[in-house]
Order: C-alpha cells, then structure tokens, then sequence
C-alpha cells in the first residue's frame, strides 16, 4: 500500500523589513466644493450594521466644523447618537421622519421622494 507522496507545507511568517500598507480605493469620491444650505439636496439611506439600523444622510459639502455643529444640535434634540463620516451623518436608529423636519428648519432641501 503507497501513502502517496510528502506534503510540503511551510507554516509561519515571513518577516522583511519593510511594511506593506493595504489601499483599497474609496467607493465614493469626496467633493471639496463648499455649497451653502439651500443647495443641498439631501437624500436618506438606512444600513444595518451589527444588527442595528442606522441612518444616513447626505451628502454634506460644508466645512467639517459647520457639520459638526449640525450634527451636535440635531442628536441633542433628538436624544440619539450619531457621527459625521464622509460627508454623511449617521444616527443611530431609523429617524427619518424626525430627521427631515429639523433639517428643513435649518434650512436644507431634499431630493423628491426621500
């Protein structure tokens, strides 16, 4: 009875002295032209990640710092919360129909039918 031939296999790391930094392209391109609130047309989209609902609304072309403002007053009255990646702010839980309103009132506009 033959027991076939020898697996050569090699386990470990194979240790250099320089480090390879992995890029992936990103998936959307990011503006840098500021536009005023009126504008904006601002759209919804809702992602679950690790099992929760998040919303998404975008896309902002502000200065980071006027977003960060928005954000902070906009999860102060809704009491939920949320950050500002990529030119989108994300809330925790599906808000869009409180979202929408406080949005119009400081003065932004949405796509039709979002």
């Amino acid at each position: 009875m033959s027991r076939g031939k020898k697996l050569d296999l090699f386990i470990g790391a194979d240790i250099d002295d320089s480090w390879a930094e992995i890029q992936s392209p990103r998936k959307s391109i990011i503006s840098n032209e500021i536009i005023e609130s009126s504008s904006h047309q601002l759209f919804f989209s809702k992602e679950k990640r690790k099992g929760k609902i998040v919303t998404l609304v975008g896309e902002f072309h502000m200065q980071k710092d006027d977003c960060a403002a928005i954000l902070k007053i906009l999860k102060k009255k809704l009491g939920c919360g949320g950050t500002y990646k990529d030119n989108f702010m994300e809330f925790q839980g599906e808000l869009k129909d409180k979202i929408r309103p406080l949005l119009i009132h400081e003065g932004f506009k949405f796509k039709s039918k979002h």
